[in-house]
């Protein structure tokens, strides 16, 4: 079975790309949402970040403590490797167990940092999604109900578009003025080809 990466910066639109290729019967597997999980439910991950963030990481709820963590890591490029560190080998190990249980020509592995994390290295193709900078800003203004100044530097904390693009095999351009479904269904024909020859 084919593994393909999908990744794209934030406000991208890589969510909306991946339900398309749900719809069109392909397994999705949700990098980000599923480390956000593990983070509230694996014991050994919960033990590493109090030992790591102390107690307060996690709220009485026992959920993590997304905005108290964020704050800690955002400007602290060691501290979020420590992080990426502890999530990430349990988040592989999920994904690899998850792959095992599907039955499809080809399966998506959804990611933020797919390139930035080396894990792109072990999909058989990737695909970037892009989208001007104005309008990823514009969407996560609405969506997440944050400033101007929070977006930009969410966006200048990230790889660019172009750095995506250098490494994907595949581009997906999610403007308002182009359709997004056309190029989905392009890239499917492609991969279900691969797939074949492979």
């Amino acid at each position: 079975m084919l593994k393909i990466g999908i990744t794209g910066g934030i406000g991208s639109g890589k969510s909306t790309v991946c339900r398309v290729f749900s719809v069109l019967g392909i397994p999705v597997f949700e990098a980000d949402l599923i480390a956000k999980k593990l983070m509230n439910t694996d014991d050994e991950i919960h033990k590493k970040l109090v030992s790591l963030f102390g107690a307060e990481v996690y709220l009485p709820d026992q959920t993590v403590d997304r905005k108290y963590l964020a704050g800690i890591v955002f400007n602290d490029p060691s501290l979020l490797a420590q992080l990426n560190a502890i999530v990430h080998p349990v988040v592989r190990k999920t994904f690899f167990d998850w792959c095992d249980k599907q039955k499809s020509p080809y399966i998506i592995h959804e990611a933020a940092i797919l390139f930035e994390s080396g894990f792109y290295k072990m999909m058989d193709k990737t695909i970037a999604v892009v989208t001007s900078e104005n309008e990823r800003i514009q969407r996560v203004m609405k969506r997440d109900k944050l400033t101007l100044e929070l977006v930009k530097e969410r966006i200048n904390n990230q790889w660019s578009d172009e750095e995506r693009i250098k490494l994907a095999d595949f581009i997906i351009n999610n403007n308002d003025n182009e359709l997004i479904i056309p190029q989905i269904i392009e890239i499917d024909k492609k991969i279900r080809a691969y797939g074949k020859v492979w």
